[in-house]
């Protein structure tokens, strides 16, 4: 498994599998991309992530080059903290512990190569698969807000976690 820089033209086509529907795509992203996924809709939100976070994205591949995973990760350099977003895995290798070794890949090239002393993320509560592969990994639930999110008729918690070195 290796990380390496996003590519729009060349990896957007797995991201968009993996984003395969509409409740997906908001466990995913809390819609601040636009469903559905496009090309350019995503383009967009990573370069406004870039301008006002920072934001860098990052493909996870097999060993072989295929893309297999998906991130988003900035630095907080005012307190030395790094934040993880749009985390997403081939859909099917979920439920194999890929999760998990993505999620240890990333927190080891946090700590190791930018140098931060804590990673966070939130994801919703409902997303019981992928609060148990950042658990896995490593991350600790700090908080949680009830009803943070409302999809359709659903109302989702955040679930904020983090990462100590």
């Amino acid at each position: 498994m290796r990380l390496r820089s996003y590519i729009n033209d060349k990896d957007f086509e797995y991201v968009s599998k993996w984003v395969s529907d509409k409740r997906i795509h908001a466990l995913w992203c809390a819609n601040l991309i636009p469903y559905p996924l496009s090309k350019e809709g995503l383009r967009v939100v990573l370069d406004k992530d870039a301008r006002e976070w920072g934001g860098c994205a990052y493909t996870i591949t097999d060993d072989a080059g295929t893309p297999i995973g998906f991130f988003v990760y900035s630095i907080n350099n005012v307190n030395n903290t790094g934040f993880l977003k749009f985390v997403v895995l081939d859909s099917e290798l979920r439920g194999k512990g890929v999760g998990t070794q993505m999620v240890s890949l990333i927190l080891k090239y946090a700590f190791n190569v930018t140098g931060v002393s804590e990673v966070h993320l939130n994801v919703f509560d409902v997303n019981i698969g992928a609060r148990k592969c950042y658990s896995n990994a490593g991350l600790v639930e700090e908080s949680i807000v009830k009803d943070a999110f409302t999809y359709e008729n659903e109302q989702w918690g955040r679930c904020h976690m983090v990462a100590v070195q």
